[in-house]
């Protein structure tokens, strides 16, 4: 039936929304959140963010470890021991002309103290390359941090832009019901005097209704697009947030679709992740082929020995060169250099995925943006032909010359033409900053990368 329709076309609004909106900031009780405080806000609580800094702390972490390897290894160990009176014979003279004629030695108890030390002066390179490595993973965690900057902004910008549009649907059909209402009383009174049948007066009603119940959906929405909202930003799950309609006007939009992918190319953070990836790779397959190579340190110790009644050791230090070779790497190693290698072949291939889909998202981004520009255009020519087809349809019905079911489709024709128009130039500003995104260059506008 027509009313079915009414209903079904007025609840769909409700699609418009992913939860939520806002009133007025007037309001009592409402909280005022600009586009920049609601960034920094998510920035601050995103945990997905938080583990990306976390990693990060690791890489760093490990590269202070790695190189650690340049410094000594010092050893320092020490004894003092009770034994059972063994039987002692020495075998050499004790003195000139002397012997252990006078019995075997008792000894009762030993102690010693050693100190060794050991300095790497060649490994292979494995250091070197070791140290190299671990700094181009710590550079790409952290370049993994700021493209997930870039991607919560843009989730913020998605949840902002949802907070709009459900406060632009709450005052658009609470003004719509304004208007519904104004009618019932013209109509009641029509009816009265009989100039309209009671089934038209009926049909109004009924459309009033249906507007009552998207309203309550709108209102409903809101609540939880608050929530969840409140839970990305930190705030208690109450908060009741208004947004800032002056943040979705029009950007200023410039650049060829070959210009964004250039600039993609210089400032995605993935991409150049990667490409510390693949270095840190290069550097771990050097470090590999060092293991073929023998190690070289200087070395140096000191020795002190008490042993009662037989040897009493002190200011016994050396130094030296230590040279150390593991034989088993001419057999071994050659299976750790595949897997090092296979690994850099993995990381080339996924800059080459990357890179193709690098284009394929710039693409979809800057026509998704062309085309939401071009929607505006065509809306806002919406408005203006459902504001006069309603003017015509209204005059009209009331020289009975059109049914109230006509009047009531112009009437929702012209809410729905109002509310297409308000979304479409929030989702060109999304599908703006969607571009900006896709070409690495959307943190830069919000937040001071260090």
């Amino acid at each position: 039936m027509k009313h079915s329709i009414y209903r079904a076309g007025l609840l769909s609004l409700a699609f418009f929304l992913i939860t939520g909106g806002n009133a007025h900031s007037q309001e009592s009780g409402r909280k005022n959140l600009s586009m920049k405080e609601a960034i920094e806000m998510s920035l601050q609580n995103n945990k997905m963010l938080k583990l990306s800094r976390a990693k990060v702390e690791e890489a760093t972490a490990n590269y202070h470890e790695m190189w650690n390897n340049h410094l000594p290894d010092a050893k320092i160990s020490g004894a003092y021991l009770r034994i059972n009176n063994p039987d002692v014979s020495l075998k050499v003279k004790l003195g000139s002309g002397g012997s252990d004629k006078g019995g075997a030695i008792k000894v009762d108890q030993v102690a010693y103290v050693m100190a060794n030390a050991s300095v790497p002066v060649f490994s292979g390179f494995r250091i070197k390359y070791g140290v190299e490595s671990a700094k181009f993973l710590e550079t790409a965690a952290k370049l993994d941090v700021e493209n997930d900057r870039e991607d919560v902004i843009q989730n913020t910008i998605n949840a902002y832009s949802n907070l709009y549009k459900s406060i632009k649907t709450i005052e658009l059909v609470k003004e719509n019901l304004k208007q519904q209402e104004q009618r019932i009383t013209d109509f009641t009174n029509l009816e009265k005097n009989g100039v309209i049948a009671r089934n038209d007066l009926m049909k109004a009603q009924l459309q009033q209704s249906n507007i009552e119940l998207a309203l309550l959906d709108a209102e409903n929405n809101y609540n939880i697009t608050c929530i969840n909202m409140s839970l990305m930003l930190g705030l208690p799950e109450d908060t009741k947030l208004s947004a800032d309609s002056a943040y979705f006007q029009d950007e200023n939009f410039t650049g060829t679709m070959v210009q964004w992918e250039e600039t993609a190319l210089k400032n995605r953070k993935d991409f150049a992740a990667l490409g510390y990836r693949e270095k840190a790779a290069s550097s771990a397959i050097k470090a590999t082929k060092g293991e073929y190579y023998p190690g070289l340190a200087v070395t140096g110790g000191y020795v002190a020995a008490d042993i009662p009644n037989v040897l009493t050791v002190t200011n016994a230090i050396n130094v030296g060169l230590g040279l150390q070779y593991n034989v088993s790497s001419l057999w071994k190693t050659g299976a750790k250099l595949e897997v090092a290698k296979a690994r850099l072949h993995q990381l080339q291939t996924s800059e080459s995925m990357l890179t193709d889909q690098l284009h394929i998202q710039i693409s979809q981004a800057y026509q998704n943006y062309i085309l939401s520009k071009k929607k505006i255009d065509v809306y806002a020519k919406a408005i203006e032909q459902a504001n006069e087809n309603y003017r015509i349809t209204k005059n009209k019905h009331t020289n009975n010359l059109v049914t109230t079911t006509e009047l009531l489709e112009a009437d929702m024709a012209q809410l729905q033409s109002k509310l297409n128009y308000t979304f479409s130039k929030a989702d060109a500003i999304v599908a703006y900053k969607k571009l900006q995104q896709t070409a690495g260059t959307l943190a830069g506008e919000y937040v001071n990368n260090k």
